[in-house]
């Protein structure tokens, strides 16, 4: 097994999301070539399940897929946040709950081909109204749907975000297992 080695970095982006750089690395031939890499911070996902059983997903457009998306919440941890505060945070904010009980399903790197982003999925539960309101969530819609309706949503496409088919397919597991 060959490990890749980084030989030099070059800064190209700094954005508000993430930063760009291309790394010139050696690879498993033996020679220098580059690889392009987006810098991206730890966020947070998380499957919100209600009293009833019921799990809450967002409904949001993607400019970069041209499409409305079904989701897990998810963000960004900010500065100095720890992960668990970072889901409550974004779930009052996203869907007007506070979770009570917060348990980590995985950590997954959204797409470790390119992009050094990393994300701690949890389920959240016992959730308690308590909305946050923040600047770029007015076109987040709620959506609450039923755990037997997972497995079609995901087979037509409906939901096609990993990191949502990830948390969702964890959270059935964690059902079968429970009985």
């Amino acid at each position: 097994m060959f490990e890749e080695k980084a030989v030099s970095s070059q800064p190209i982006f700094s954005g508000r999301a993430f930063n760009v750089r291309v790394d010139t690395i050696i690879n498993a031939s033996g020679e220098k070539t580059t690889r392009e890499i987006v810098e991206h911070a730890a966020c947070i996902a998380a499957v919100p399940v209600d009293a009833n059983g019921d799990i809450w997903l967002v409904k949001q457009h993607r400019i970069a897929v041209g499409k409305f998306m079904l989701e897990i919440p998810a963000g960004g941890i900010e500065p100095g946040e720890d992960p668990l505060e970072a889901v409550k945070r974004e779930l009052q904010e996203e869907i007007g709950f506070l979770p009570r009980k917060i348990t980590k399903l995985t950590g997954i790197y959204s797409s470790p081909g390119f992009c050094t982003e990393f994300l701690y999925i949890y389920l959240a539960s016992d959730l308690q109204p308590s909305r946050l309101t923040a600047e770029d969530t007015a076109a987040i819609e709620a959506i609450r749907i039923k755990p037997a309706q997972i497995m079609n949503l995901i087979h037509s496409g409906e939901i096609c975000d990993s990191k949502t088919v990830a948390g969702l397919l964890l959270y059935l597991k964690t059902l079968e297992t429970a009985i």
